[in-house]
């Protein structure tokens, strides 16, 4: 062995250090342009407060549509007075109950974090609490954004069919297929979510006993293999159907009529 060479201890080792040759910053460094990106488009079209509207189409970053001044008011529980842009009522449901997904912890942790960054990679923090300081702590409550979001999903559902009402006649449009696209893809992520799949047998102790919940268990088992997956395809999935309904809003697109 060459005596010249110092073995670094932990505390002397340089944040992010590792022997890897490969390339492996590229997929948090992807994780941070598309989660970061979708943030700043979610946020940016919250402000807008117009164009999330073109009958009978309703942007998913709206709905449901809770203040009176709202351009197509699903549920008027906020009166007039509510100011800012009724996107905000209803966004921190969905974005909560992402933030506090599982899957995205791991992903936001280890790109924004870099805790750590990859395998084999070293923390660029020095220090390690994982979730039990806080903030962190709050992760605890995805169980509670997983029922909240459901309430948001029937509303989703509603306004895909509602999607295919054209002045009181059935209709199927462009954007009727790209609403209940957008429905379908956050139904898969909501139901492969592990607080699911844990509520409907995570405190069994023996299936046997409860065969229903039992079955059950075993599909968003199934689904929950591909959890991830449903978690990215269900995100540019939101993203697009608020573009595709504000295009439409503002007269760059026209909505084609299949039906």
């Amino acid at each position: 062995m060459n005596k010249s060479l110092k073995v670094l201890q932990p505390s002397e080792m340089i944040a992010g250090s590792t022997n890897r040759t490969d390339a492996w910053w590229k997929e948090p460094l992807l994780v941070v342009m598309v989660l970061g990106g979708f943030a700043i488009y979610a946020t940016w079209a919250a402000l807008q407060n117009k164009h999330y509207f073109v009958a009978p189409y309703l942007s998913p970053f709206y709905s449901p549509c809770l203040s009176a001044n709202c351009a197509d008011c699903t549920l008027p529980l906020i009166g007039k007075w509510w100011n800012l842009s009724p996107a905000f009522l209803i966004l921190w449901v969905p974005g909560g109950f992402r933030a506090t997904c599982y899957y995205y912890r791991k992903a936001y942790y280890r790109s924004f974090f870099g805790s750590p960054p990859g395998c084999a990679v070293r923390d660029v923090s020095k220090s390690y609490k994982g979730e039990s300081a806080f903030p962190f702590i709050l992760q605890n409550i995805h169980r509670y954004f997983f029922w909240m979001s459901l309430v948001i999903l029937a509303f989703l559902w509603w306004d895909a069919l509602h999607a295919f009402k054209f002045e009181g006649k059935f209709g199927v449009g462009v954007g009727s297929l790209v609403l209940t696209g957008n429905a379908v893809l956050l139904s898969l992520y909501s139901l492969s979510c592990h607080s699911c799949r844990h509520i409907a047998g995570g405190g069994l102790d023996v299936f046997s006993k409860a065969p229903a919940r039992h079955r059950m268990w075993k599909t968003f088992t199934k689904l929950n293999e591909n959890h991830q997956l449903f978690a990215w395809i269900s995100l540019f999935g939101v993203a697009l159907t608020d573009v595709y309904v504000r295009l439409l809003s503002m007269g760059v697109i026209k909505d084609f009529r299949i039906i």
